[in-house]
Parts: structure tokens; sequence; C-alpha cells
């Protein structure tokens, strides 16, 4: 099989990092070999937050160059944007239409672009943006975006639901297990 790429991308706190340990543990659990490189940048400040999974019969590195992502799964609005030069022309982008603001906006130095999902379809990008947030609150938690997310990226392949529950029952505390598997649900179902 040819290597296949996703990015993570959002804003430190959303919790992309267990997104990507989820997703890692589900394609090494279906017998791919799985490279996993995570990039923090000013996370802890709200700034970007990207992680690369890449996946195949044997993967030598865990970079994923410009135009040859094949999915983006984006957390916020802007960070979608941000990192569409890296998906490959046709390649699926599944976004949270949240927006939260960067420090410039904040300060009033820049305002938030508009018609963000828009601008990305026109790129030859199928964009299937939806209110994650909404859902992760149905679900019991804000925080569980990043599984409603997971979710959702679930539809666009063919692995079988047991095997996404087992990967959940492996990365999540079982405190919060039923509540993941219920948001993981939302957006499978959306």
């Amino acid at each position: 099989m040819n290597t296949k790429n996703i990015m993570i991308v959002g804003v430190g706190g959303q919790g992309s990092l267990l997104a990507s340990k989820l997703l890692g543990r589900l394609l090494m659990d279906q017998g791919y070999d799985v490279k996993v490189s995570e990039v923090h940048g000013m996370s802890q400040r709200g700034g970007s937050v990207v992680t690369y999974v890449r996946y195949g019969d044997k993967v030598y590195s865990p970079v994923i160059d410009k135009g040859e992502a094949d999915f983006i799964v984006s957390f916020e609005l802007l960070e979608a944007a941000r990192w569409t030069e890296y998906l490959r022309e046709g390649g699926q982008i599944i976004v949270n239409t949240q927006q939260i603001d960067p420090m410039p906006v904040i300060t009033g130095a820049m305002t938030y672009p508009d018609n963000l999902v828009a601008k990305m379809s026109e790129h030859n990008h199928n964009v299937d943006a939806f209110d994650a947030l909404s859902l992760a609150n149905e679900a019991g938690s804000p925080k569980a975006v990043n599984i409603v997310l997971m979710g959702r990226l679930s539809h666009y392949f063919d692995f079988p639901e047991d095997a996404w529950n087992k990967a959940l029952e492996a990365c999540v505390p079982s405190k919060f297990l039923e509540l993941n598997k219920k948001a993981f649900e939302l957006g499978k179902s959306l």
C-alpha cells in the first residue's frame, strides 16, 4: 500500500495529541507501519499545534511535505486555511467551524478572515465543515471536539467500528470513555 498522510491541526489545548494517539493506535492495530510526529510550536500560549500521521506498508519518515497530505483534520477554521498548501489536489479537509482568535486578532492588529470554507473549496479541496463544538457539548464536554472529529474522519475509512472502539478504549481514561464514545458516534453519524 502506498503511504497515506494525515495532518491534525489546531490550537494548543484542543486535544490534537490525543487524536493523533488514537489514530496511530487504530492504524497500528490494523497492521500498518505508522509514524507520528508532533510539532507543538507555541501550543502553551494558544499557538498552532500540528501532528503528522503517516501510514502504509513501510513508512520511512514522519514528516509530510507540501502537497502530500491526503487529509487535514482541523480543530479550528483558520488553522485549516493555514495548512491547506500541504493538502494534495483533491484532498479532504475535515474542519470544525469554531473560530478561535489568534493573538493579532485579539490585539486588534488584524481581523479574522471571512469566508474561509468557501476559499478553501475554491482550491480544488473537498471541505467537510461542521460545528464539532456543538456535537462535543451534546456528548457532554466541549473538550470532546477531538473525538467528534475522529468520528467524522472514520466516515472516510473502511475500518470496522469495533477497531475504532478498541483504540478509544486503549487511549481514553475509563472515567471519560462513555462520553468519548458518544462524541465519536455523533461525529461519525453526522
